[in-house]
């Protein structure tokens, strides 16, 4: 019986030199297993323990810093300045996308994960020590502010690298699951803060009087410690050694990038509009409107995000096999029409005040349709760009997009219900109708991200050694539903 022998790949060899394989599958078969899953962990879990931190403070913006930084306000504006706060963290994050889109491009994907571990473990530590504005004043809001700025600088880079590291580490044919493992970790994260608050904060009122708000920020100092543990242990991806072997890293990815990649970077924020303003209306505003507006009493708001993320964790990896078998415009297109889909159900259930089926809808529309999007993008994103400047495009599509729909989403909400509060002054549930505007809003954006997905090409299992973008491809046409 006659023995083949099995070819390596070299990982360091140029795409000229390589055998005449699928153009994409060599670039995941020299990986060892054992560096395949130290990535995937590092990633996954070093995205959950920095999430746990954003989490956190979407949870107190909706529930609990009114009250401790913004007492002299009215209801309605205190929820528009703690939803202020919440937004400079997104305002900052293209900032931080270019930053650390810079040092990912030219110095490695490995050190940028290490150093936003550290950013946002810190930040979110000091948010735990604040003065309240009782004891310090308006000193205290603009300390907030500060450490809010740091935590956006940090997130402004963290997802873009995560993502592009687990796609550049995954063989062909996988890179849509093993892409979302990331993702899965900011739902993990999620959960986490989720259900420390239900431990901790059952009674909004009686937690702003006592010194436990601080705890979920303090414990953050674990993240630091952990974090930097695990990404410091994790090898560089094989396509950026490739690139510094060859000398091909570019020196201006941020010039790279606006000059060749407009077309691409409109996509990607085309394409994030419905994904991260949807998970921030149904985090952050639903959560604060159920409680706030229709009244819900005890920890409802907790237990809906803990249900979502539960059942994000699975629509997540879900929606990158989906991806690797049928494509990533389809299959993100498909999540794009069922969160539209369901907009004005959902904000209409909200409005009714029951606590089971809110919580329901909830978990439905932010865990399968907002978050089945946030699962297909993970590889879709860095597919699109090209190898030399993948990690400054991937960031500023991101957080280009964080700023315009994620970051103003709560705040557009919750100036949304101050407006019908002002226009019936005399009606005490006046604010309960403010569902409907709302769900117009999220559905305008999830419109805009389908039209997107008409203008892109498919980018499935293309060479991750590229220096184009999918979107210069002779080839690449808009997939067609």
């Amino acid at each position: 019986m006659t023995t083949t022998t099995p070819t390596t790949v070299n990982p360091l060899a140029l795409d000229d030199e390589r055998p005449a394989t699928d153009g994409a599958a060599h670039h995941g078969d020299a990986i060892p297993a054992r560096d395949l899953r130290r990535a995937a962990w590092a990633c996954s879990l070093g995205s959950a323990l920095e999430y746990y931190d954003f989490a956190l403070y979407t949870l107190a913006s909706a529930l609990i810093f009114g009250p401790l930084f913004f007492p002299e306000q009215t209801p309605e504006m205190r929820l528009i300045a703690s939803f202020g706060t919440y937004f400079l963290g997104f305002a900052i994050r293209p900032l931080g996308g270019i930053l650390f889109g810079l040092l990912g491009d030219r110095l490695g994907r490995k050190f940028v994960l290490s150093a936003t571990v550290l950013l946002m473990g810190v930040s979110s530590a000091l948010i735990g020590a604040l003065p309240t504005f009782q004891t310090a004043g308006y000193l205290a809001p603009v300390l907030l502010v500060v450490l809010r700025l740091l935590q956006g600088l940090g997130a402004g880079a963290e997802q873009a690298g995560a993502a592009v590291m687990m796609t550049e580490y995954a063989p062909a044919g996988r890179r849509g699951f093993y892409a979302a493992l990331p993702f899965l970790g900011i739902q993990i994260g999620t959960l986490l803060a989720a259900a420390v608050y239900l431990l901790m904060v059952s009674d909004p009122a009686r937690i702003t009087e006592t010194w436990l708000w601080r705890v979920p920020f303090l414990l953050s100092v674990i993240i630091i410690g952990v974090g930097l543990y695990m990404r410091l242990r994790l090898k560089e991806s094989p396509t950026f050694i490739r690139m510094q072997a060859h000398k091909r890293t570019s020196d201006n990815p941020l010039k790279s990038v606006l000059k060749d990649s407009r077309r691409t970077l409109l996509i990607g924020v085309g394409l994030r509009l419905a994904e991260n303003g949807g998970s921030s209306i149904y985090q952050a505003l639903a959560v604060s409107f159920i409680v706030g507006v229709i009244g819900l009493k005890g920890p409802v708001g907790v237990i809906t995000l803990i249900c979502a993320a539960l059942v994000g964790a699975c629509t997540v990896p879900i929606a990158g096999k989906l991806s690797d078998a049928f494509g990533r415009v389809v299959v993100y297109r498909g999540f794009a029409i069922l969160q539209l889909l369901l907009a004005f159900p959902v904000w209409w259930i909200l409005s009714q005040g029951n606590v089971v089926a809110s919580v329901i809808a909830i978990a439905i529309a932010l865990g399968i349709g907002t978050w089945g999007m946030f699962g297909t993008q993970a590889a879709l994103m860095p597919e699109l760009f090209g190898a030399r400047h993948r990690y400054m495009g991937v960031s500023l599509a991101r957080e280009a997009s964080a700023a315009i729909a994620g970051g103003i989403a709560p705040m557009v909400g919750a100036a949304i219900i101050a407006v019908v509060v002002s226009m019936n002054p005399d009606d005490p549930q006046a604010a309960v109708g403010a569902w409907f505007p709302i769900a117009c809003y999220l559905a305008l954006l999830t419109l805009a991200t389908i039209y997107t997905t008409f203008k892109m090409p498919e980018t499935l299992n293309r060479d991750l050694d590229d220096p184009q973008d999918a979107t210069h491809a002779r080839a690449a046409r808009a997939v067609p539903f």
